[in-house]
């Protein structure tokens, strides 16, 4: 399906003569089309294009009348995503060649990582901008997903949300819990699944991101998986909450039931029981806006004292890179006994000059664990160190208990390495080898695939065995978990 996905793509962008983006937008247009005619049951699909039309302009136009008609259903459904008055706007003889690319798949039945990763790919190459926004690989946001271990009824939050990976894959899990019991009861349980569902997908994932075009990029990916972009939206998540436009503002209260008088300020904000995230890092996108600044305990001047403890100032700093302040605002989201999973560059967990960070986390969260990330893990694109951070947030009579006695309370911490992420520095894959050196394989699960006819006749087909990819990440995820089962968390 990538390989289809960058074929599309590229054909657009060379055959229109669209530039990347636009490109890519067309071509998610044509994607729910997709999405939406297999959702059109039981009528028969309107999403093909025989040999005959894609060969005869007359025959063309009939194949851009078909998928215009159903685009009008999109538009109508998905109105948080598309405007009234957006089309189609492919060369007939470029549409044609698009439905007959992707209506041999089955988009509802792939695989949702396979989907997923197809997508991201894509919206990677196109969308990436210049504010150090590398999207996380999805086998990291897999590791992170499981170790939160999300429970049934809880809010999720990435204040930092790219194309989504986190929301899609915590949407994915939860979903998973419901057919699990699903089918448990059979098919007269399946109406009401397909409820909860919906419900689950509307109230329970929320992400924020700066950037529109991967605001929108998220809400297709979230929609794509399992039609819940109810609550991504557009805002820089470090803003005073008094500065956040009123758009913002309005859906944020609405959606976690609140009036917006309750949302006065950064106290104001902690409405989530998990936080997963990948902050935008780098010196070269420095917060110096002191109204930003103020509202956090990380964005002030602090002083290393002579007893070897960190004390902040009243003076506000200068300016303070982003990934800093988005631990305290990831902080501030979170209920407490929330919990958190966050990529941050390893100079923050130990740099000397940072050593007031440390402290701060140290005293405001539990920390579950810390991932050393192998230092491949954003390559090609970044060479920056980074690890992964699992927080609880201390409750108050815990914060009170521990100023109290003067000291942090002891606990144990779970500690990983990652020395396998499945791909090397140019971004190639990596496989596991036998002591011979021979590759070895793992079953592939079998892809549903539509006919090319109108009727829409579906056929199984096996996939061949795959070599196993090299990447301990799954790994750490388990033995995590089975760590959590013996420790004292309160989740």
């Amino acid at each position: 399906m990538l390989f289809s996905f960058k074929i599309c793509h590229n054909h657009i962008y060379t055959t229109d003569g669209l530039q990347k983006q636009p490109a890519f937008f067309e071509l998610l247009k044509v994607i729910f089309c997709k999405i939406e005619d297999e959702r059109n049951i039981p009528n028969e699909l309107e999403f093909f294009a025989t040999a005959s039309e894609k060969g005869d302009p007359d025959g063309r136009l009939t194949i851009k009348k078909r998928i215009s008609k159903i685009f009008e259903r999109v538009k109508k459904k998905y109105t948080a995503i598309f405007h009234k008055n957006d089309e189609v706007n492919l060369d007939p003889r470029s549409l044609a060649y698009i439905v007959g690319e992707l209506q041999k798949y089955s988009f509802l039945n792939t695989q949702i990582d396979v989907k997923g990763k197809a997508y991201e790919e894509i919206v990677g190459a196109n969308l990436r901008g210049d504010r150090g926004e590398f999207f996380t690989p999805r086998n990291i946001q897999h590791m992170c997903i499981e170790m939160l271990d999300l429970k049934r009824g809880e809010k999720v939050c990435d204040p930092s949300c790219g194309t989504g990976g986190f929301l899609v894959i915590a949407m994915n899990a939860l979903i998973a819990q419901l057919r699990d019991i699903g089918s448990a009861h059979g098919d007269a349980y399946a109406e009401a699944l397909r409820d909860q569902i919906r419900e689950l997908a509307a109230t329970s994932f929320f992400g924020f991101d700066i950037n529109p075009d991967l605001v929108k990029a998220t809400k297709m990916n979230m929609v794509m998986n399992n039609d819940g972009a109810g609550n991504i939206l557009r805002n820089d998540s470090l803003r005073h909450p008094h500065e956040w436009p009123s758009e913002f503002r309005d859906a944020f209260a609405k959606s976690l039931d609140l009036s917006k008088s309750e949302i006065r300020s950064q106290n104001d904000l902690a409405h989530f029981d998990v936080i997963a995230t990948n902050p935008p890092f780098g010196s070269k996108l420095p917060v110096q806006d002191t109204q930003t600044l103020q509202q956090f305990d990380l964005g002030h001047v602090w002083d290393h004292s002579s007893e070897g403890v960190w004390v902040k100032r009243e003076e506000v700093a200068k300016s303070q890179p982003p990934e800093i302040l988005f631990i305290e605002r990831c902080y501030q989201f979170l209920k407490p006994g929330g919990r958190m999973a966050i990529v941050l560059p390893d100079a923050i967990l130990g740099a000397p000059g940072l050593g007031y960070v440390r402290q701060w986390l140290l005293e405001k969260c539990r920390l579950i664990a810390s991932v050393d990330l192998h230092p491949d893990a954003f390559q090609p694109r970044n060479g920056t160190q980074t690890s992964v951070l699992i927080l609880q947030r201390k409750h108050e009579d815990e914060l009170q208990r521990e100023r109290v006695q003067g000291a942090l309370n002891d606990y144990s911490i779970f500690m990983a390495e990652n020395k396998a992420i499945g791909h090397d520095k140019r971004g190639n894959k990596l496989f596991v080898r036998n002591n011979d050196g021979e590759l070895l394989f793992v079953d592939a699960p079998d892809v549903l695939e539509l006919s090319r006819t109108a009727v829409g006749d579906a056929t199984v087909r096996n996939r061949p065995r795959q070599k196993l990819v090299d990447d301990d990440t799954p790994i750490i995820a388990e033995e995590f978990l089975e760590w959590k089962s013996e420790a004292v968390l309160g989740w």
